[in-house]
């Protein structure tokens, strides 16, 4: 938390210009492209991370499918895990994210730039409603960001948390490409106390194509890219 009012902080300065032009962009679709709007999504999170003494390190980039929709699924460690995979993903993406935490300043205007889905827990027609969305953008060629586990409230460090099946509903509607991500560290971006540099690795897994996982359930699914995770997570942190 000091991280991140720190950030706050140093940025005073161009937040009135970055806001106002992150919200003209956002509600400007027609005018600015997807690239475009990306772009300035990820040179706030480079401003973000420079000012913080953030550094973010990248694997597994030639992992990524090169053609057609997918959808990444990360472990969820705090606020930076979305940020720290965007800094690292050079091709549009678009995230889902809980409703509740979206509608703050900045917050609003990441997810709106990238047009990013806001997901109700609290209302099962509307989340299943936006599963069929992303499913169907995912069909068309679009990226996304899926956190499985629903949250970080109750994570720790590097554990993981149990994946939600219905999480995977999307990737089985679209029969995309499911990319897990593992992300190590991310937690102390902003969840420490102190003002020490510090370094989040983000991890592209191997993408488990349709044809691999289209007998499974989902909860199988979810397993399948929970353990990937957790190996990954283990094999750079012990």
């Amino acid at each position: 938390m000091l991280r991140f009012l720190y950030v706050i902080f140093m940025n005073l300065f161009r937040a009135p210009y970055m806001i106002t032009r992150m919200r003209y962009e956002a509600d400007r679709p027609e005018r600015f492209s997807e690239k475009q709007r990306y772009e300035l999504d990820r040179r706030a999170v480079r401003i973000m991370c420079k000012s913080g003494k953030i550094t973010t390190v990248c694997y597994g980039k030639e992992n990524l499918p090169k053609e057609g929709g997918y959808i990444m699924y990360p472990n969820h460690q705090g606020k930076f895990d979305a940020l720290a995979i965007i800094s690292c993903h050079e091709k549009p993406c678009s995230v889902v994210m809980d409703i509740k935490k979206s509608k703050s300043i900045l917050v609003r205007e990441f997810i709106d730039l990238v047009q990013g889905k806001r997901l109700d827990k609290s209302d099962v027609r509307q989340a299943m409603r936006i599963i069929k969305e992303v499913a169907n953008d995912v069909k068309a060629g679009k990226r996304y960001i899926l956190f499985p586990e629903g949250g970080y409230e109750c994570n720790t460090k590097n554990h993981v948390s149990d994946f939600k099946p219905g999480s995977f509903k999307s990737a089985t509607m679209s029969k995309a490409p499911v990319v897990p991500v593992a992300l190590i560290d991310s937690f102390q971006v902003f969840h420490g106390f102190h003002m020490k540099p510090v370094t989040a690795q983000v991890h592209f897994l191997k993408p488990i194509f349709y044809e691999e996982y289209k007998g499974l359930k989902t909860i199988e699914i979810a397993q399948m890219v929970k353990q990937r995770i957790e190996e990954k997570i283990v094999e750079y942190t012990f």
